[in-house]
C-alpha cells in the first residue's frame, strides 16, 4: 500500500511537471508568434477623425463627529463637493467648433451653522471658428452662466440674506469676433460687438434692482466689447492647470466699468482614481453689490472663491469619431 501511494505521488509530480513545461513552451511560442506579427494600415482607409470628446468627474466628501471632545468643535460636520467637466471639439478642414460644460456644486452641513452651499456653478461655452489663416479664426461665441439653487449671505449666525437663485442671475452672451490660436493650449478671442442679457427671474431680487436690472424688471440688455483668454498647461505628468479670463465692457452704460470673470483650476492626479484640486475664482462686476456685516447693501467689491479638496476622480477617455458616411 505504501509503495502504491509513493508511486501515485511520483506519477502526479511527473505529470504536473510535464504539463508546466508544455505550458511554458506554448506561452513562449505564442510570444514569438506575436512578435513576428506586423500590423499595417489599410492604404484605402483615409477617414479623418473630426470629433474629440472627453471629460472629468471629481467628488470630495468629508465627515466628522465629536463626542465629549476636549479640544472642542461642532458635534458633527459633513461636506460634499462635486465637479463635472465635459468637452466636445470638432475639426474638419477650416471649420472648428469647441464646446465645454462645467458644472459644480458644494454643500456643508454642521451642527451649529446648519446647511450652507460652498459652490454652485453652471458654465456652458460654445464657439465656432472658420480658419482664415495665420492662426486666426473668424468666430462666433455663445456663453451661458448661472447656478442651480438659492444662495444666501450670512451677516450673523441667525440671519441670512437671499443673494441668488437659478437664473437670478443668469448671463446669456452672444459674440462675433476673431479668435487667435497660435498653439493648441491657448486661445485669445476678441470681439467689438457682443450682446449680453442679464436675467433675474426671482421677484424679490428684481424688486431691489439686483445685478444691475432696473427695479421691478427681470432682465437687462447690454451691448459692448468682449475678450476671452483660455490657457491650459501640463505642469507635470500628474498636474494640469486650466485658466480662463473673461472681460466685458457695456457701451450703453458706464463702459469704463470692466466686468471681470476669472477661473483658475489646478488638478493633481495622486493615483488612478484619487486626485487633489485647487480652484480659485475671481469676479468683479460693478452691478453686483456687496452685503455688509450688518446685512445692509454695500458697494461693488472683488469676489473671491477658493476651494481645495482631495477625493475620487474619474477621467473620461478622449474619444474621436469619424464623420458618418452618407447612405449609398
Amino acid at each position: 500500500m505504501k509503495n502504491f501511494k509513493k508511486t501515485l505521488i511520483l506519477l502526479t509530480i511527473t505529470t504536473t511537471f510535464i504539463s508546466v513545461v508544455h505550458g511554458q513552451n506554448r506561452i513562449q511560442a505564442l510570444r514569438d508568434e506575436a512578435q513576428n506579427v506586423k500590423i499595417t494600415k489599410d492604404p484605402n482607409d483615409t477617414t479623418k477623425q473630426t470629433w474629440k470628446t472627453g471629460g472629468l468627474f471629481n467628488v470630495n466628501f468629508n465627515q466628522a463627529a465629536l463626542s465629549n471632545w476636549s479640544a472642542g468643535g461642532d458635534k458633527s460636520a459633513i461636506s460634499l463637493a462635486a465637479l463635472l467637466n465635459l468637452y466636445a471639439f470638432y475639426t474638419d478642414g477650416r471649420h472648428n467648433w469647441d464646446n465645454s460644460l462645467n458644472l459644480a456644486y458644494g454643500f456643508a452641513q454642521t451642527t451649529s451653522l446648519g446647511g450652507r452651499k460652498t459652490d454652485d456653478r453652471i458654465d456652458l461655452v460654445s464657439k465656432y471658428g472658420y480658419d482664415i489663416g495665420k492662426k486666426w479664426y473668424l468666430s462666433g461665441l455663445f456663453n451661458f452662466r448661472s447656478q442651480f439653487t438659492k444662495g444666501y449671505n450670512y451677516p450673523d449666525q441667525d440671519t441670512k440674506v437671499l443673494t441668488s437663485n437659478f437664473l437670478s442671475p443668469g448671463y446669456f452672451l452672444l459674440s462675433i469676433g476673431m479668435d487667435y490660436k497660435p498653439v493648441e493650449n491657448f486661445s485669445l478671442f476678441l470681439s467689438p460687438i457682443t450682446a449680453r442679457e442679464v436675467v433675474v427671474l426671482n421677484d424679490s431680487l428684481a424688486s431691489v434692482a439686483a445685478f444691475g436690472v432696473d427695479s421691478g424688471k427681470h432682465s437687462r440688455f447690454q451691448l459692448g466689447a468682449y475678450a476671452s483668454v483660455n490657457y491650459k498647461a501640463n505642469l507635470s505628468k500628474t498636474a494640469v492647470y486650466t485658466g480662463k479670463l473673461d472681460l466685458f465692457s457695456d457701451y450703453l452704460r458706464r463702459p469704463q466699468n470692466i466686468t471681470l470673470y476669472m477661473t483658475n483650476i489646478l488638478a493633481v492626479k495622486v493615483t488612478r482614481l484619487i486626485s487633489m484640486s485647487l480652484s480659485v475664482t475671481l469676479i468683479y462686476d460693478n452691478d453686483v453689490k456687496s452685503v455688509k456685516s450688518d446685512g445692509s447693501v454695500g458697494g461693488p467689491a472683488l469676489q473671491l472663491q477658493e476651494i481645495m479638496g482631495i477625493g475620487f476622480a474619474y477621467q473620461f477617455r478622449n474619444k474621436t469619431r469619424a464623420p458618418t458616411k452618407p447612405a449609398q
